[in-house]
């Protein structure tokens, strides 16, 4: 597994070139986020079928990592055949959180930190509900604190961007997305890599 700095910086290099459309990417989606939760009575309900947006917005900076091109229309690319198994995956995944949640906050978010591949996943595998929340469990075995404290690094700069009335998440969310999905490539390694040599061992 590389270190986080060196996630961070692949990241970093990843985006370069793609501020303004990951900005303007980021922007419809807290538009629609913000605008829909703004609805009285029907809000949440709403948001909750846009989870599926959510889903598309990490796979673009996933892209990104993957040296693909990305293009706005893409921030639509959950409302497809396969909604239905975004939404539902991405439903259970979060109803799993909020009950760990309740129980304590600390147990909610290391849940939260062993779900986070479930995105990834279900981009790159027909796997859907606790099959690819599953796979992500055992893909984070180990790494859970590393994942965590990749993201707490940003908490200071989230501090700033509050400064600038919000206006520096536009910048800072595609950066931190960026780094999950770099994240996500080096555990999916890692974990096809140990695949390999227990099935190796098996064989033999």
């Amino acid at each position: 597994m590389e270190k986080n700095s060196e996630l961070r910086k692949q990241a970093y290099e990843a985006i370069d070139g793609h501020w303004s459309l990951s900005a303007l990417i980021t922007f419809v989606y807290m538009l629609f986020n913000i605008g829909i939760s703004c609805i009285p009575k029907i809000g949440s309900p709403l948001q909750i079928l846009l989870l599926p947006m959510a889903w598309a917005y990490s796979i673009l900076f996933l892209r990104l990592i993957r040296k693909e091109e990305i293009r706005f229309s893409q921030i639509f690319d959950g409302f497809t055949n396969e909604y239905l198994r975004y939404l539902g995956t991405l439903l259970l995944q979060g109803v799993y959180i909020i009950l760990w949640t309740l129980l304590l906050v600390v147990p909610g978010v290391m849940k939260a930190c062993s779900y986070s591949m479930t995105y990834y996943i279900l981009k790159d595998e027909p796997l859907s509900y606790n099959r690819a929340i599953e796979k992500s469990m055992l893909m984070m075995e180990g790494y859970k604190m590393k994942f965590f404290l990749m993201n707490l690094y940003f908490i200071g700069w989230g501090i700033l961007c509050l400064l600038t009335l919000g206006i520096g998440f536009l910048w800072l969310g595609p950066y931190v997305t960026t780094c999950n999905a770099a994240f996500y490539e080096d555990v999916k390694a890692d974990f096809e890599a140990k695949m390999q040599t227990a099935n190796t061992a098996a064989a033999e």
